[in-house]
């Protein structure tokens, strides 16, 4: 009997994929354990293996193909001795094709209506008429006539919200917000602009945050860090190691975050309702900005680790996510996370937090400032770092516990390294 290869879940979150490409073809032989297909989900591209011996008969979606649900069949499987048409013809509807179809509609209605809500502003009315003619008097209050005649507005193109059409002041106001708003944009034509629709991982995004945002009550604590000693000391590892490894500030950040949930365990959580999941292990997740989002793959056991192995194992886990072949085990998880944006130059923010997880730390860059020492003011590189905690697992003194921890071990580099 035939078996019918269908779309698998390749994460828990995940309800349909993108089947990129087939690695196989109508007719030929497989092996159980064989790769036959790239996956796209919402989070990596996977390769998919065949689960039996057989010969692929039919393939039922295109390379390419969008929206497939979980469990839908993708191709036909034939065991030994079969043959396509002894295996009932089974008419498959392309997963996506409705999609595409009510995307397409929605696209052309979006646009539509842009340029409608472009073309026609509420309240301005172009030839004047709004009930009464040219000549007839226009029914205003003072004050509005005032603020028609101070901002050189035409008060016969306006339609009234007061008594028999009566033009009030709110009326006037709310003209000029839809003036700046509709009418300096009015030449905007449907080639100005570009509608690009949202892919499986960018919804995810936002699905994420906003459950984030709406669910978990953030609250956020920030910290000045001296890092001119930790600038000192990886120097000195680099210059150590002539070229064989090199090791950031970001990985040192990574092995301090580790030291501090160990001081500070009640701060290595997440929420599940009925219960708070307290971690032994650190697992950090450290958020990596790929190609049309963003992912956090799961640096696991950090505090078994030294900063060689972090920055090996933080290589490899960025150029995977940016390739899209992270694993499921690779990013789904973790205890923490960490978000660095110092980078880029900026100072300081705040991180949405990464659910289930009851922190998030956001890093900013280090950079030059007087600051107060031994009563003397001395210019140093000072890092400014936020946590996010969620308010159902971690307390503020908790927080506050675990940023004066990470301080410490940023300041005092030697202690982590230990």
């Amino acid at each position: 009997m035939s078996i019918d290869i269908l779309m698998p879940a390749l994460s828990p979150t995940m309800e349909e994929g993108t089947l990129a490409k087939w690695l196989i073809k109508e007719g030929d032989k497989v092996k159980s354990g064989d790769l036959i297909a790239e996956i796209e989900t919402d989070k990596a591209t996977m390769e998919v293996e065949a689960i039996d011996d057989g010969v692929i008969g039919k393939i039922l979606v295109n390379d390419g193909q969008e929206s497939i649900k979980v469990n839908s069949p993708i191709a036909i499987l034939l065991l030994e001795g079969e043959t396509l048409s002894d295996v009932n013809q089974v008419e498959v509807a392309s997963p996506n094709k409705k999609a595409k179809e009510e995307n397409k509609i929605n696209d052309k209605t979006s646009s539509n209506i842009l340029y409608e809500t472009l073309t026609n502003v509420p309240n301005v009315v172009e030839d004047k008429k709004l009930n009464r003619t040219e000549n007839s008097r226009v029914f205003a209050s003072p004050l509005a006539k005032r603020i028609a005649k101070q901002r050189d507005i035409d008060i016969s193109s306006i339609k009234g919200s007061g008594p028999n059409g009566r033009i009030l002041k709110i009326d006037l106001e709310e003209f000029d917000t839809k003036k700046s708003t509709f009418l300096d944009q009015k030449d905007l034509s449907l080639d100005d602009f570009e509608i690009v629709k949202n892919s499986a991982m960018r919804k995810t995004i936002a699905e994420r945050l906003v459950k984030s945002k709406t669910e978990a009550p953030h609250f956020y604590l920030s910290l000045d860090c001296n890092i001119d000693e930790l600038l000192k000391v990886r120097a000195l590892i680099n210059l150590k190691s002539n070229e064989v490894y090199k090791i950031s500030v970001n990985d040192m950040i990574i092995k301090a975050v580790s030291a501090s949930l160990i001081k500070v365990p009640k701060a290595n959580a997440s929420w599940e309702n009925d219960n708070t999941r307290f971690f032994k292990n650190t697992d950090i997740s450290v958020a990596v900005a790929i190609d049309g989002g963003l992912i956090t793959p799961i640096l696991k056991d950090v505090q078994s680790k030294g900063l060689i192995e972090i920055s090996d194992d933080m290589k490899k886990l960025a150029n995977k996510a940016k390739d899209g072949k992270l694993s499921p085990e690779e990013y789904i998880g973790g205890s923490f996370s960490i978000s660095n944006l110092g980078m880029y130059g900026i100072k300081e923010f705040s991180a949405v937090i990464n659910p289930p997880q009851g922190c998030i730390l956001a890093v900013g860059s280090g950079e030059k400032r007087p600051v107060v020492a031994d009563n003397q003011i001395i210019v140093a590189t000072i890092m400014t770092v936020t946590l996010s905690c969620d308010h159902r697992v971690v307390d503020g003194a908790v927080g506050a516990e675990f940023l004066s921890e990470f301080k410490n071990f940023i300041e005092n580099p030697s202690l982590m390294l230990l």
